[in-house]
């Protein structure tokens, strides 16, 4: 049947969706996903296999309203326990004729709830002569139960009965819960009948009109309505005959022809199924709402740390490195004083200098690229920081990033080993520098002449370069120091490799830094990424749950076998 195979895969669809992030309306959608695909198990799809089989009428109520006494009063014997102890009901009773007990037993409907025989707990199965064959009747739980698990199954066993009979009284048919519960089954097309019980007899006369036209009112003007007066139960604790001689005419005559029991598991089949598309729809839109925060959690962390890359590479650009210990570091290298003096008249002879300095003095150059090592690394993890901090500012702001920063507070902070990650970078992109440097002297004669440490020496002024991009632009006195000197680099790496080199080695290494930084804080984000990925969502739930309801749709509008219940 294709309806049969369309309802299995919207039930695999529904057991897959999962909403993990803690939007307001996640916590019902996971709820309604369960219990649609519970109805789906417990009652569609066997119902669907076997239409003839027989009619299970759920009798339910709320608490203290007669369902025990009137199952037990219908069978006439006391199958169901029944007393002023609240909630009376715990586990439900199926009481069916011996001859369809192979059906209930072997558990077609609600498969997944446990059967027994006794007071072991699950469903427990009573048969009897008393009850005519074709119809069974199930004894649920409260449905106000003061035991949450109590009304969660009485909830399940009415969304899986063909007719729900409903039990109420004269002080509780207006009550809230119920009627709730009421127009969820005509929202499902579920087949209803009410009984009044305990009806005092002087209520009669205003308790019946008000309950009548509250069934109009919400769409039942059609349900049966059967009224027991309130009276003295017998020694067996059940009601005299006659009070419920209709009712039980009413589903003997039901449980006989097969033509009326097919009309009502039509009835509630097919409405079933059709309430189906609109309850996956939401879901649907639930599960599409779910792969929106999460990118929209993703997209703040992601620019977030842009942003950090975009700081580090100004940073960079303007000079803001070249101060405090690096420039003095720098000073110390090349002697500043000298630089400042007949700078532009004295050019190859402070290339001359700059080489011999650099290449005689390897402890000042060391002290130099240890600074700018530590100035990098203190720079760019502050960068981290701050990107860390905006990231779970923005997360704390989304009502699904909020919860995620709670169960994740590590990711207010900077990795514990950026640090480290960090002294690596910088150390990995100093050896490219060098690297730069001895590629592109190739056979330069004057590059020859510098000596053993002419790499590291020329390196270290490629360095400077880098973070010199705007020559100082501020102004102050240690500002134009800072000119000076890098102008006086520039200059002598010109005068060695040429003004085409020096722009490429700069731009090269720049770029090269700035590479290395970028990917850093990428892995640094990707710590917020792991976080969603780990949350299990799944970006095609809610078109895989809008194609699994068309196919139950198409499938519904082409399944004869409903027809005459449309």
């Amino acid at each position: 049947m294709r309806l049969a195979e369309a309802l299995g895969a919207l039930r695999d669809a529904l057991a897959a969706v999962r909403f993990p992030l803690s939007l307001p309306e996640a916590a019902e959608a996971a709820k309604t996903a369960a219990t649609t695909r519970a109805q789906l198990e417990d009652y569609l799809l066997p119902r669907l296999a076997r239409l003839d089989a027989p009619l299970l009428v759920v009798v339910g109520g709320s608490t203290g309203a007669g369902k025990s006494t009137l199952v037990n009063s219908i069978v006439r014997e006391p199958v169901s326990a029944a007393g002023a102890r609240r909630p009376t009901t715990r586990d439900p009773v199926l009481v069916c004729h011996p001859d369809d007990a192979a059906w209930f037993t072997e558990a077609h409907l609600l498969p997944g709830l446990g059967r027994t025989s006794g007071d072991d707990g699950g469903l427990r199965i009573v048969t009897s002569e008393r009850l005519t064959a074709g119809l069974a009747l199930l004894d649920a739980p409260d449905i106000d139960s003061v035991v949450e698990s109590n009304r969660a199954l009485a909830e399940r066993l009415l969304a899986a009965a063909d007719l729900w009979l409903f039990v109420t009284t004269a002080t509780r048919y207006a009550d809230a819960v119920p009627w709730e519960l009421l127009r969820d089954a005509r929202a499902r097309g579920t087949a209803v009948a009410l009984v009044l019980d305990r009806l005092p007899g002087d209520a009669d006369a205003e308790v019946t009109p008000h309950l009548i036209e509250m069934l109009g009112a919400n769409g039942f003007g059609e349900a049966k309505l059967f009224v027991v007066p309130e009276t003295t139960l017998d020694d067996r604790r059940l009601l005299p005959e006659p009070l419920v001689a209709e009712v039980r005419g009413w589903l003997d005559s039901l449980a006989r022809s097969a033509a009326d029991r097919a009309a009502v598991v039509r009835q509630t089949v097919d409405g079933a199924v059709a309430a189906l598309d609109p309850a996956v729809t939401q879901l649907a839109t639930a599960a599409d709402a779910q792969v929106e925060a999460a990118e929209a959690l993703e997209g703040s962390a992601r620019s977030a740390y842009e942003e950090a890359g975009k700081a580090v590479e100004r940073g960079i650009r303007d000079g803001a490195l070249l101060r405090g210990e690096v420039l003095a570091r720098w000073q110390e290298l090349v002697g500043a004083g000298e630089f400042m003096r007949g700078l532009q008249a004295r050019v190859a002879r402070w290339r001359d200098r700059l080489v011999d300095t650099v290449t005689g003095r390897p402890r000042p150059a060391e002290q130099l690229q240890s600074a700018l090592e530590s100035g990098v690394v203190t720079f760019v993890r502050g960068a981290a920081a701050d990107a860390a901090e905006r990231a779970t500012a923005a997360w704390r702001a989304h009502p699904a990033g909020s919860a995620l920063v709670k169960a994740h507070p590590e990711l207010a902070a900077p990795s514990e080993d950026l640090s480290l990650r960090l002294d690596r970078l910088v150390r990995d992109w100093q050896r490219s520098v060098l690297e730069l440097v001895r590629t592109e002297s190739g056979n330069r004669i004057a590059f020859a002449r510098a000596g053993a440490y002419a790499v590291n020496g020329l390196g270290l002024v490629v360095m400077i370069s880098v973070f010199a991009a705007t020559a100082f632009i501020p102004t102050g006195a240690e500002i134009a120091v800072g000119a000076g000197t890098t102008i006086a680099a520039q200059k002598v790496l010109e005068a060695i490799f040429g003004d085409q080199a020096v722009r490429q080695l700069a731009a090269k290494a720049r770029k090269d830094l700035l590479d290395r930084v970028d990917a850093l804080l990428d892995e640094e984000a990707d710590r917020f990424r792991a976080v969603l990925a780990d949350a299990g969502i799944d970006g095609a739930a809610g078109s895989s749950l809008r194609s699994a309801a068309a196919a139950v749709a198409q499938a519904r509008l082409g399944d004869s076998s409903l027809g005459e219940a449309r």
